[in-house]
């Protein structure tokens, strides 16, 4: 086996594939993690006490998962009937790069904005995610699956991780890079170089989008039925009832959307959650760049770890890191404990992620995948939108958010229990008889 086969990148589609994670990512880092729930908390939502600002963003994103939760059944379901899954990511794409170039217009205090935007980006970029996952079964086999997964994982930490740095360096040390800089800045001065890295996003996501188009072939349409609206409703209803054939990948939906929960928590909250502790921006930052960095070895690592032990016991060793980072989190008080943190986030983070992917791939039949796959799609955008909601009721209600990083746990168990009931060869089996069925 070659380098580039055991990385699962040994073909041109791969590679243009595995770089749309490349391109996602920047979005994903610097503006739903990383640099822009810190500008909301401390410029855009300034003029609001830190954890009302944090509810802010709690809110706009359980929002955002509500919409895009209600929107990807109906839309898989008309994008398999019209073979047109890579029609609807480009729009996807479209939409959340202009939503990202328009937060270079969000300043202090204009946190109704820059909410609207946010929302605007959080159901561009997920629901892209659903056309995205839906491509996958069809550029590799079950044998190769995990590894291509887990590869797209971790080249978006790289170029994620590679824009952050850059983003980073010019927030930093504006002056290296002729812009404003030192004492009496006016507020749009001082606040210009974070809002040139959110346009820097915009440009990345879109550039690095185009590989996709041009490398990866359109699967052929679900010749089951019509593509009329009627029709793709029908065909959404019979995904659902299809889920009681396909009771393995039933079950991994229902798992993945509770320890979906408490990993999308962690990454969508866990700034926001640092700065109203009174964790330093260079430290949470740097915490960031910790998981982007760290995430690439490992997450080709956890590839490589599914090809020896399957995929749904390399999950298992994820969620079992994950409920230590919930109760270390708990009684977090440094920066050195956020960082300590981030390292271990970053080892189980992309592994845990990019194999729930690929495990549900090889429960479902290919020719409907953007169907199968918006449901995917719909736990996580629930699970975007439970954890985040549970954690801004708590953290409101008990007047810090410590707590709510405790009862991120419960998610975790409860997600594990119901993995332990999936039969993955019997569901692959099932899978695979269907399409020669059909």
């Amino acid at each position: 086996m070659t380098l580039l086969e055991s990385l699962g990148l040994h073909r041109r589609e791969l590679r243009a594939w595995a770089m749309y994670d490349w391109a996602n990512s920047a979005a994903m880092t610097t503006i739903i993690t990383a640099v822009f729930p810190i500008y909301f908390v401390k410029v855009a939502a300034a003029e609001l006490r830190p954890v009302e600002a944090t509810a802010k963003l709690g809110l706009a994103t359980t929002v955002a998962m509500i919409v895009i939760a209600a929107l990807s059944p109906f839309l898989g379901s008309l994008a398999d009937r019209t073979a047109a899954k890579k029609r609807f990511l480009a729009g996807f794409v479209l939409v959340g790069c202009a939503a990202t170039a328009l937060l270079f217009r969000v300043e202090r205090g204009d946190w109704q904005l820059a909410q609207l935007l946010f929302i605007v980006i959080n159901i561009a970029l997920t629901g892209s995610f659903v056309f995205y996952d839906a491509l996958l079964p069809h550029i590799a086999s079950d044998a190769e699956v995990d590894r291509v997964s887990t590869a797209g994982y971790a080249l978006g930490y790289i170029g994620g991780g590679l824009l952050l740095a850059l983003n980073l360096a010019w927030i930093q040390k504006p002056a290296w890079f002729g812009l404003p800089a030192g004492e009496g800045l006016a507020p749009a001065q001082a606040t210009l170089p974070t809002r040139l890295a959110f346009l820097s996003v915009a440009l990345w996501w879109l550039v690095f989008s185009i590989p996709l188009f041009r490398q990866v072939r359109e699967p052929p349409a679900d010749r089951s039925g019509g593509a009329s609206f009627q029709e793709a409703i029908g065909g959404l209803w019979r995904t659902l009832r299809d889920l009681a054939r396909f009771k393995e990948a039933a079950f991994l939906l229902v798992a993945f959307l509770l320890y979906s929960d408490g990993i999308g928590t962690i990454i969508r909250m866990a700034t926001a959650y640092g700065t109203e502790i009174g964790i330093g921006a260079g430290a949470l930052i740097a915490s960031i760049m910790i998981v982007q960095f760290v995430g690439i070895p490992f997450a080709f690592l956890f590839g490589a770890f599914a090809g020896k032990v399957g995929a749904k016991r390399a999950i298992f060793f994820g969620l079992l890191v994950y409920i230590g980072i919930s109760v270390l989190g708990y009684s977090m008080r440094t920066a050195t404990h956020f960082l300590i943190l981030a390292l271990l986030v970053g080892t189980v983070q992309g592994g845990t992620q990019a194999l729930s992917r690929s495990l549900f791939a090889t429960l479902i039949p290919r020719d409907r995948s953007a169907s199968f796959f918006s449901l995917f799609a719909v736990m996580d955008k629930v699970a975007g939108f439970i954890g985040p909601a549970v954690f801004t009721v708590i953290g409101t209600t008990v007047g810090s958010s410590r707590a709510a990083v405790l009862a991120v746990v419960v998610f975790f168990l409860l997600g594990g229990l119901l993995l332990y009931l999936v039969d993955v060869e019997r569901g692959q089996r099932q899978a695979r008889a269907a399409e020669a069925a059909a």
